[in-house]
């Protein structure tokens, strides 16, 4: 390979760059908030329908967390901090 040569790029890597830059809402469990509470926030924060908000509260409840959304940083930090608003904890990994 001479100086003026780039090297070919790996499709996959594109790709896992792109996908690296995906992130996840994470809900964490607590002892305060009823099942209806958090259920009405997945449904009003993250635009969840009524049975995708229950199978997560359920999940969060039994598992300790549950990741309610995928996305950017960018497009997360708003819900993260809204559900914050609400006293739940939320993460974003």
């Amino acid at each position: 390979m001479t100086l003026k040569q780039k090297p070919k790029k790996d499709i996959n890597e594109d790709f896992d760059q792109k996908k690296s830059k995906e992130r996840l809402l994470v809900l964490h469990n607590d002892d305060y908030h009823t099942f209806d509470y958090v259920i009405d926030a997945l449904v009003e924060i993250c635009n969840h329908d009524l049975i995708q908000a229950e199978q997560c509260t359920l999940l969060i409840h039994y598992n300790g967390k549950c990741d309610v959304k995928k996305g950017s940083f960018s497009y997360l930090r708003p819900m993260k901090r809204a559900l914050t608003q609400k006293d739940l904890k939320a993460t974003i990994d």
